[in-house]
């Protein structure tokens, strides 16, 4: 299987990164310039509300937009009398152990009952925060204490305490062997490294050259903290283009293709510094057709947004996002397996539980998903659907869990959200149809009014209406709906005028009421 990380940086305003295997775009990173990206940053804020409904904190973490700070995203050293110094990490028990492969942020010894945050926090405080997710819509970014910072192979978190291996690493043998020398490496107490899922295989000069690195970004880090009052930014994650070879390069990607000589040249010095034995995967693209356009992924790229997906060999899907959820359909179409509509049903969802965990990834659809599978009778048949998406999804990157079966035949899962999905980030909502993708007839706008003239012929001191509605309503309006309006016009003893408006919306409606000397008459709402 030849796999190939394709990185597209000629416009300034976009980047975009794209895993491709065998011809096939299996994953795709998008980010704009012009769109502030905060995952990843550590800020020193200040509280500046508490909401103890919610047991939540909004802190000012100097971006112009306050942070949500829930209770179960403060670290347990921030309950001890006296407040905790992040600069100043505490030994905890246990902390030469290995943690038996637990590399969750929480993972560090914690009271058995939290305090009330208004016992923990109070305005004015001066917190340690990191970003863990972007602000979605109206709600402003999700903030917490414990600490993250990736490097190739390891994770420095300050608040863990101790040594761990990712648990995606499931080898026991491997597990022992890397858990063993990190102990060699002696990490300064109070401080936590957790092993992630690309050190799997790396020999300890390795790991030695990654946890030097970030010892000495967590000195300079620790410098800032304590010289800085709040709020103020400490640390800024890497740009998309050095993040995405950090995090996504493997020894299965064979080659690096990166079409812009600066970018090529920054992740070259960046690949000598922490990879030097695969810089020699990394090609600067000089070719005169665009890096996307010779590889067909343009055009994919722009079938990620449509609502329905077709499928390979005969059958589709379709996805409706909405605010809460996503609901994705699978429909059987012309897709025949043999004579069997139980097999037909089989073999079908096979196939769309592959493509529906490729199509959430390429979008970055995330929370909850439900997926509505072709019904099948026999749980041997459910069961293998189960484990068909369970698969396809091992190699997402972002956190899933999925459920049963539900007894109307739906499959629902979770997948964790970071930023908007890519559909958020590319495309506004019309201004037409506020998103809904539905407007008024000219029937219903014609309607609509008639009922408000049927209103204003009722009061006396309109002498004049002036309507102003879209062309086709106007039309509609003068044609099948004339005996109306004159009878409105007799019974009011008004006049009205009904003006036609080109590129407008279908449902934009003004209403003008004038009495006998000219002057406004406004109709209540």
């Amino acid at each position: 299987m030849k796999q190939e990380m394709l990185i597209n940086v000629r416009q300034p305003e976009e980047c975009r990164i794209a895993i491709v295997e065998d011809g096939v775009l299996e994953e795709l990173y998008v980010e704009r310039t012009a769109h502030d990206n905060y995952v990843g940053n550590i800020y020193k804020g200040v509280v500046v509300n508490l909401e103890p409904s919610i047991q939540a904190a909004f802190v000012d973490f100097g971006v112009g937009r306050n942070g949500f700070l829930h209770i179960s995203d403060i670290e347990p050293q921030y309950f001890r009398q006296g407040g905790y110094d992040p600069a100043k990490p505490i030994e905890q028990p246990g902390a030469r152990r290995g943690n038996g492969g637990r590399n969750r942020q929480r993972a560090g010894s914690r009271p058995r009952v939290k305090p009330p945050i208004q016992d923990i926090l109070r305005r004015g405080d001066e917190v340690l925060v990191q970003v863990i997710k972007e602000g979605i819509g109206t709600k402003g970014p999700t903030l917490s204490t414990y600490i993250s910072i990736p490097g190739r192979y390891l994770v420095l978190m300050p608040a863990l305490g101790r040594v761990g291996v990712s648990r995606k690493i499931e080898d026991e043998d491997d597990r022992r062997r890397l858990r063993d020398i990190m102990l060699e490496l002696n990490p300064p107490r109070g401080l936590g490294f957790i092993v992630r899922t690309a050190g799997s295989d790396r020999q300890k000069k390795e790991l030695s050259r990654d946890l030097a690195y970030l010892l000495r970004l967590w000195k300079v880090i620790v410098r800032r903290i304590k010289k800085s009052a709040g709020p103020v930014d400490i640390y800024e994650e890497s740009d998309m283009l050095i993040r995405t070879i950090r995090d996504i390069f493997t020894t299965e990607v064979d080659t690096i293709l990166i079409d812009e000589p600066a970018a090529y040249e920054r992740a070259r010095e960046f690949l000598q510094l922490v990879m030097p034995r695969y810089v020699s995967r990394l090609k600067l693209y000089e070719g005169r057709e665009p890096l996307f356009h010779k590889y067909h992924l343009d055009e994919e790229i722009a079938s990620i947004h449509r609502r329905k997906v077709p499928l390979k060999d005969g059958g589709s899907i379709v996805i409706d996002q909405t605010e809460a959820l996503v609901a994705i359909d699978v429909n059987s179409g012309n897709f025949r397996a043999d004579d069997s509509a139980e097999e037909t049903a089989y073999q079908l969802n096979i196939r769309a539980a592959k493509e529906i965990a490729r199509q959430i990834r390429l979008r970055d659809l995330g929370g909850v998903l439900v997926n509505d599978f072709i019904d099948m009778r026999k749980e041997r048949h459910r069961r293998g659907v189960e484990r068909a998406l369970r698969d396809a999804v091992k190699r997402d990157r972002a956190r899933t869990k999925i459920l049963r079966t539900s007894p109307f035949g739906l499959i629902e899962m979770t997948r964790q959200r970071v930023r908007p999905s890519l559909k958020r980030s590319a495309y506004a909502d019309c201004p037409h149809c506020g998103g809904s993708g539905v407007v008024k007839s000219c029937e219903s706008m014609a309607i609509e009014v008639v009922r408000q003239l049927t209103v204003a012929s009722q009061r006396p001191d309109i002498a004049k209406i002036s309507i102003r509605v879209a062309a086709d309503v106007a039309e509609y309006l003068s044609n099948k709906k004339r005996r109306q309006l004159i009878e409105l016009e007799d019974e009011g003893k008004l006049k009205v005028d009904i003006v036609g408006l080109p590129n407008v919306s279908a449902e934009h409606l003004l209403i003008d009421c004038r009495d006998a000397a000219d002057r406004e008459v406004r109709l209540e709402a």
